[in-house]
């Protein structure tokens, strides 16, 4: 096994996500504590006549919110050269994940154009087909472009051919972890020399009211729509959009391109629950599993690390379960004045399914550049089922700056798992510059240049 993998930086970030677009309006979201959910609106569906707080309730769905993106209909189809009779077919998954790249890539400080021709990857995780169902099942909608317009493999190919992108271009679905298992992907492209540069991430939006009504047979909607993690009163999530890209590369390339650099990606692994209690059912030992095959690639001992941004969906099973594995690998022998910290950005946003994973890197990352953590909402007493009393783990609550100390390096974990058992875990590390003028900024701080004058 190789324990000293080539790092990975992450030098630009394009997001949108409820009640936030772009890194610095997330950052903001983040520091200040917002609940971002809302009830759905009415160019989604017709809420009053879907909902009924019996979940068994036919054809009804028990949750009115849900966290969902403004103007999801707008889009410069001109910007990118795109027919606006072909752009009225596109799943608006296409258009963001689009947008959001280029976003990415002027944070990056690369110029798009520059990357014409080149072995650049692109590796976006998508599992949502509300669109592809709306226009399929539709034959009077049916056109020359439905097709392009529908499936998921087009929402990473439209990116390589927008940008005239030679690497491979891959949508990855492995349900609520496809955008950290594409990123693991990307990962695994750039060590391998497959590519010099690439684009990850992943996109969900929510169009059709059908999966939120499947979703409320099964019990997993919480009834006040909040994700509610490692709380007592956990039962269920909240579904929700976004879009989230990152630009990534080896960490040698990004010094010597004098990037700035947001964390580095030291490691990461994927697999698989196996047969567990049932499909749906998180399996404890997998989890661990995972989490050790992370640390092991990465060469980081799982007691450094400081901070874990979890899967933390707010279920009343899955969230003991993931705790418990937390605590056995990067808990178990912990100095009690060291705690393993814990999160999810789902309290502030709700669950993006197969955007998730991204979400959650993107505040560990930002967290990480600041050098700050934020805090986990909606918790009012941890749920006695953690077992918070008998491991040093705890829950993040507060803003507060990131656990320093002489020669450490700040050490972080995103976790993300898929409904059918496909696991993904990242391990990151801050970037401290080795010349004076850092990149890195200050807590709290505004970004660092160059600025426009």
């Amino acid at each position: 096994m190789n324990t000293s993998p080539e790092p990975i930086a992450i030098v630009g970030i394009g997001c949108r996500v409820p009640g936030a677009h772009g890194p610095d309006g997330f950052w903001r979201l983040l520091l200040e504590g917002v609940d971002a959910i809302t009830e759905a609106p009415a160019d989604r569906w017709d809420v009053d006549a879907l909902y009924h707080p019996d979940p068994a309730a036919p054809g009804r769905m028990s949750t009115r919110w849900g966290g969902f993106l403004t103007d999801l209909d707008a889009f410069d189809s001109d910007f990118f050269a795109i027919a606006p009779v072909e752009a009225a077919s596109m799943d608006p998954q296409q258009r963001l994940v689009l947008v959001s790249t280029y976003e990415a890539l002027q944070d990056a400080g690369i110029p798009a154009a520059s990357l014409a021709g080149s072995r650049t990857g692109v590796f976006i995780g998508a599992s949502s087909f509300d669109h592809g169902i709306r226009q399929l099942g539709d034959t009077a909608l049916a056109g020359p472009y439905t097709g392009t317009g529908s499936v998921l493999s087009i929402i990473a190919n439209r990116v390589s051919y927008a940008f005239d992108l030679r690497g491979p271009s891959v949508t990855v679905d492995t349900a609520c972890s496809s955008s950290l298992a594409a990123v693991h992907v990307a990962c695994q492209a750039l060590r391998s020399g497959e590519v010099p540069l690439a684009v990850a991430g992943g996109v969900s939006v929510l169009l059709n009211p059908n999966p939120t009504i499947a979703f409320s047979k099964g019990g997993f909607m919480a009834a006040d729509g909040r994700c509610k993690t490692f709380d007592h009163r956990a039962d269920g999530y909240v579904r929700s959009e976004g879009v989230g890209v990152v630009v990534l590369r080896r960490l040698r390339d990004a010094l010597e391109a004098r990037d700035r650099i947001y964390a580095v990606i030291r490691g990461s692994a994927v697999n698989q629950d196996g047969r567990s209690n049932g499909l749906f059912a998180p399996n404890r030992l997998a989890q661990e599993d995972l989490l050790r095959e992370a640390y092991r690639n990465a060469g980081v001992d799982p007691l450094a690390v400081d901070y874990v941004e979890a899967h933390g969906t707010g279920t009343a099973l899955g969230d003991p379960i993931e705790v418990g594995a937390l605590a056995t690998v990067l808990a178990s022998g912990r100095d009690g004045s060291h705690p393993l910290l814990i999160g999810s950005v789902k309290s502030n946003i709700g669950h993006l399914e197969a955007a998730a994973g991204i979400a959650g890197l993107i505040k560990t990352t930002l967290c990480l550049y600041h050098r700050t953590l934020v805090p986990s909402i909606h918790v009012e007493r941890p749920n006695p089922l953690l077992r918070l009393d008998r491991v040093p783990v705890r829950v993040q609550t507060t803003v507060r700056p990131w656990p320093e100390g002489p020669g450490r390096t700040p050490l972080a974990g995103v976790s993300s798992f898929g409904f059918g058992g496909a696991n993904a875990h990242v391990v990151l590390s801050g970037h401290v510059s080795a010349t004076p003028d850092s990149d890195a900024a200050a807590p709290g701080g505004p970004a660092p240049g160059p600025y426009l004058i």
